[in-house]
């Protein structure tokens, strides 16, 4: 197993809880994106922290090996390992602004 992909196994199993609640809120948050977007966004921050917490674990551990060089690879390749699992993890963060478009009758008498 490559090393990317054992640390986002790693990292989904010590935190198992608040990634299956995740996986439900994303779920639900693809059927319907309007309702759940800021629900999404503030437990989206907390998966984003720990994701990012494991990138960091994941770079450091080549950097101190000597391959400083393909950490930008290997970080990228994580982060699509966990794209291919919530595909709308880039959504967390989105603000959604509601205007009311009126448009204002004409009177032709």
């Amino acid at each position: 197993m490559t090393k990317y992909k054992e640390y986002f196994d790693r990292m989904i199993q010590e935190n198992k809880d608040i990634f299956d609640k995740f996986a439900n809120l994303h779920a639900d948050y693809e059927m319907d994106e309007e309702k759940y977007q800021e629900y999404f966004n503030s437990e989206g921050e907390k998966i984003l922290k720990i994701i990012h917490e494991w990138e960091d674990k994941l770079c450091s551990q080549s950097e101190k090996a000597g391959f400083g060089n393909y950490t930008g690879n290997l970080a990228e390749k994580f982060q699509t390992e966990v794209r291919s699992h919530f595909p709308l993890i880039d959504h967390i963060g989105i603000i959604e602004t509601k205007s009311t478009f009126n448009l204002k009758k004409i009177k032709l008498s």
